[in-house]
């Protein structure tokens, strides 16, 4: 079998790592031109996993088309802002039957749509699936443990991908809310901003326990609103990828949320972090689509604040705990009370 993988950043060369043990011809693409020899020659990513070394069946090209010919399947490992655009440059040269996997998690901004609605605008005929989960390239790339959740509009889809992907070292579960799958793999990454901004700002674990615990609550009210199953958030692309990302070091979004709960502006803390921090993106697409669905979100509102409004992280925190009471689980409380 033939892979492409479009993105050759930390998550789409660790996913190349893994499908290349399970002797795969791999073939990855990134519009930066200098990972390429890396890859090809040194047979490791310096750029970004530094230390782990890719098997001789993981190639990388210089143009897309050639990434994506005799593919089965193409994967999507971009950040999610991108995926419009690269989709554009792909729309001639991808096949009917050639399966679209998507590794982004994020909500499109202006759209507000999910990163698989994006895909499909392009790809209205191809198979499409989202992979989501607790799932640190740094790890993954090192045969950590792991398991992570694939979802699809097709089942026959879902199960395939999990046999391809599967490993004794990578455990797929299928899940067939592909909104909640996708959804909780996105918000979760606005919550690890602002658990970072909490651990900046010298607070504790009780405040990142509650950060968590109604940061799960805000995904799943927005999640229902908009078609998602509840319990998806008690699995592994919602509560798993939260508690994962709200707590490692790993976790670019968590990186980049203290730097800025220490001072520093957004801006500097991106440049320090050296990475895509998909959370600041998501943080103004979540909000704005919360506000589409007239769903409350405090948590999102106030981080979109300190980000875009300049609020004193302080302030809002303490706006946050001054909110009108309520209860912990509304409909719960209204049915027994």
């Amino acid at each position: 079998m033939r892979i492409g993988i479009i993105g050759a950043g930390s998550w789409g060369t660790a996913v190349g790592i893994i499908l290349g043990k399970k002797g795969y011809e791999v073939v990855m693409w990134d519009r930066n031109k200098e990972i390429i020899p890396q890859i090809n020659v040194s047979k490791e990513n310096l750029t970004y996993l530094p230390g782990v070394l890719i098997p001789s069946n993981v190639t990388a090209v210089e143009k897309i088309e050639d990434c994506v010919a005799g593919a089965e399947f193409i994967i999507l490992a971009i950040p999610s802002q991108a995926v419009r655009i690269v989709c554009k440059q792909l729309v001639n040269y991808v096949k009917e039957e050639q399966i679209l996997v998507s590794l982004a998690k994020g909500i499109e901004i202006g759209t507000l749509k999910r990163i698989s609605e994006v895909v499909e605008e392009f790809f209205p005929t191809n198979p499409i699936a989202v992979l989501s989960g607790p799932s640190h390239a740094e790890e993954v790339s090192r045969d950590i443990p792991t398991t992570i959740a694939v979802s699809s509009k097709s089942k026959e889809i879902a199960e395939y991908i999990q046999d391809v992907f599967i490993t004794p070292k990578f455990r797929i579960y299928t899940n067939p809310d592909i909104v909640g799958v996708e959804l909780g793999g996105a918000v979760k990454n606005v919550i690890a901003l602002a658990a970072g901004v909490s651990d900046g700002l010298g607070y504790g674990d009780n405040t990142k326990a509650a950060l968590m615990t109604r940061g799960i609550a805000e995904i799943a009210r927005l999640g229902v609103a908009l078609g998602a199953e509840p319990l998806t958030f008690a699995g592994l692309s919602g509560i798993g990828d939260l508690i994962v990302t709200c707590t490692s070091m790993h976790s670019r979004n968590r990186r980049a949320g203290i730097l800025i709960g220490q001072g520093k502006t957004m801006e500097e803390a991106v440049a320090e972090v050296k990475m895509v921090v998909e959370g600041i993106n998501t943080t103004k697409s979540t909000y704005e689509l919360a506000k589409k669905m007239n769903v409350e979100m405090p948590i999102v509102t106030a981080l979109y604040n300190v980000l875009f409004n300049n609020k004193d992280a302080k302030v809002a925190v303490s706006e946050l705990m001054l909110r009108d009471k309520t209860h912990e689980i509304e409909e719960v409380a209204q049915k027994m009370w």
